[in-house]
């Protein structure tokens, strides 16, 4: 039995006419005929009953007629569903991201996919850059929002935000007075950064730029989060590098001034595993690219 056989069967029952169920169905009469002798051969016993000038259900085709549509909507309800999951419209979307990505970059990202594809579900992963792609190349989540420098060639990276980094300072320190300051009068202060394990790519950034101005950074205290950082910071422990956004935590206590010289931009990129086939990863993308751009 094949769903035509359904088809052909409902449009003659509503009919109760071969010739006006055979136009309905743009078929040959005699073809009709032959389809639907086939289904009563398969079913074992009649559903219509035939006279000259007539066609009527037996009581066995008025209870098939009844399951008949019954199937053929949850075919078209498959049908609906599937292409939903084709579109990208319905699923699961698992995304990792670092805790400085929620700042501003991830709740303006998540809260335009979720109104632009609200039936799909996103389960978030707070993980390291490190963990994410971790993650990745074991397929545990979909995408990522980490923070560059990264290696890894399985996975594909696009950049979408560059920021400077900037100093922070406890709201008291003789630099806070000074619109700028150079990396070289920070040789002689405490310093507070996220941990090498935490932050790998970043934490070497910073090194190099400590390097670069001459001396190896007096590190104090090192923590898992931006958040701690600045309230430490804020606490009198230390000053700290850190990218612009962080000044969205908090500025009680602090206060965040630019860099003089070359400025040292850190990137915060999306990962993803090459080559994806997943519609709700392609449809993120697109609305992470599109709130991005339109970021100030």
């Amino acid at each position: 039995m094949e769903l035509r056989h359904l088809q052909y069967f409902i449009a003659l029952a509503e009919e109760l006419h071969f010739g006006r169920a055979a136009a309905r169905l743009m078929l040959a009469q005699p073809s009709l005929s032959q389809q639907i002798k086939q289904l009563e051969d398969e079913m074992g016993f009649p559903l219509l009953r035939r006279t000259r000038r007539s066609v009527e259900l037996t009581e066995a085709g008025s209870a098939f007629l009844e399951e008949a549509r019954k199937i053929l909507a949850e075919v078209q309800e498959a049908k609906r569903v599937a292409l939903r999951a084709y579109r990208g419209d319905v699923g699961q979307l698992v995304v990792g991201y670092i805790s400085s990505s929620t700042y501003d970059l991830l709740p303006r990202m998540l809260h335009a996919y979720r109104e632009r594809y609200p039936h799909v579900e996103v389960v978030l992963r707070e993980l390291t850059t490190p963990d994410q792609i971790r993650a990745l190349e074991e397929e545990r989540i979909h995408i990522g929002l980490m923070r560059l420098p990264i290696s890894a060639p399985m996975v594909k990276v696009e950049v979408v935000r560059r920021e400077p980094v900037v100093c922070v300072l406890p709201e008291a320190h003789p630099l806070a007075a000074h619109e700028r300051v150079s990396v070289a009068s920070l040789e002689h202060e405490p310093f507070v950064l996220q941990s090498n394990q935490r932050a790998a790519g970043y934490y070497i950034q910073i090194m190099k730029l400590c390097l670069a101005a001459g001396f190896s950074p007096n590190v104090v205290q090192e923590v898992t989060e931006m958040h701690a950082i600045v309230g430490l910071v804020a606490a009198g422990m230390g000053v700290s590098l850190v990218p612009l956004s962080t000044k969205n935590i908090r500025s009680r206590g602090v206060v965040y001034r630019e860099l003089e010289g070359d400025v040292l931009m850190t990137e915060m990129a999306l990962g993803w595993l090459r080559d994806p086939h997943s519609a709700v990863v392609k449809n993120f993308l697109a609305v992470a690219r599109e709130t991005a751009f339109n970021m100030p």
